[in-house]
Order: C-alpha cells, then structure tokens, then sequence
C-alpha cells in the first residue's frame, strides 16, 4: 500500500491549503504528546492520515447541509470531532472524560486555530446542548451511543457512527429499544468498517 500522507489526504479530501496547514499542526503536536499519552493506537502512527484523519474527515460530506452545533462523545485525541471542526463545522464540543486527553485536546485547538468547547466529563452528565449531529469513533456498542446521543438530539437530529464488523449485531440488539432510520456508507479509510448515519430516532 502506498504511503497516504498530507498531499494524498489532500488529494483525496479536496480541503484547501490553510485547512491542510491547521490539520499538520495537529499532527505535529499529536505526535510530540504520544510517547507521554496514549492518544492513538501506536501501530497506526505510520499511517496517521489515513486512519485517523481520513477516517475522521469523510463524515463531513455527510453531514447535513445545515449543521451548525456538533457533539463529538469520547473524543480521545479529537477523532473525528476535532477535524470536522477544522474542516469547518462552527460549534464542535468535545466530550472526554480522561483529564490527560482534555488538555490535549484543548492544545490542539489552539495549534489548529479553531475554537472548540472541551468538557472534561462523562457523557452522561453533559446537559444542555441541543446538536444538530452526534458523532462517535470506536467508543462502545450502539446500544449505548443511542442512549447517550438521544438527550443531544431528540428525533430531529442526526448521528453519524464509524462502526466495525459487528454492526448487524448491534443493530438487532437495539432493535426493541429505539425506533430509527439508518443508512449505511463504505469506509473510505477502511475495508472493513461502515459509518452509520441515524436519524428519526426514538424510543420505541
């Protein structure tokens, strides 16, 4: 496979040359932290842009057309809430409950130039917020991103999951509990992972 690095995120994104700036600014600062905070699996390092920020990146062509307030749960080392909030999204807040990860967070909104609100607390006990989008990485089974997006979102917002193999387990499992629509969309970073978009979404 070949190296997928700034230029080809470039070329496969279509962001301009500042957002390529503040998303290698990001880089910088998340490689420095690494070896102190695990932030990322360190096997993916060598391949940072195409499974952190390209996998992050591709939900943006999915959000609808007037998002403005983004809630981005366990947000770890800013995947993917801090680069839609790069690319443009214009109230992003994070949720991280591990105090290390908040700061970091914090640092690399400012080397990225944007503003982000980071609350360094569990999902749960986040109130307040009414978003237009829920998004999630790599965080927990769908059971549990329902239950913690609805409050954020009622049935008028939208979610969007990046989920692995098992996601048609996960939705049977959820299938008494909530009523949803669900569409689903290939991984563009990797061949075995699929975003879920929800929306309409409800008890049952």
């Amino acid at each position: 496979m070949n190296q997928f690095d700034a230029t080809a995120f470039q070329e496969a994104t279509g962001v301009s040359r500042e957002t390529l700036e503040r998303l290698s600014a990001y880089e910088v600062l998340l490689r420095k932290w690494q070896p102190k905070i695990n932030l990322v699996g360190p096997s993916t390092l060598p391949d940072l842009w195409r499974r952190h920020f390209l996998d992050s990146a591709q939900l943006f062509p999915l959000l609808p057309d007037a998002t403005r307030v983004l809630v981005d749960l366990g947000s770890g080392a800013g995947f993917p809430g801090l680069v839609l909030a790069i690319l443009g999204v214009p109230e992003v807040h994070l949720i991280e409950s591990d105090s290390r990860k908040a700061v970091f967070l914090r640092e690399a909104a400012r080397a990225a130039g944007v503003t982000v609100t980071v609350h360094n607390k569990r999902i749960e006990t986040v109130t307040g917020i009414e978003a237009d989008v829920v998004t999630a990485r790599a965080l927990a089974p769908l059971a549990d991103l329902l239950g913690w997006s609805f409050p954020f979102l009622g049935s008028r917002g939208t979610a969007l999951f990046l989920k692995g193999q098992a996601l048609d387990d996960e939705l049977t499992a959820v299938a008494g509990g909530w009523t949803l629509r669900s569409e689903r969309f290939d991984s563009r970073s990797d061949p075995t992972g699929t975003i879920l978009r929800v929306s309409d979404l409800d008890r049952a």
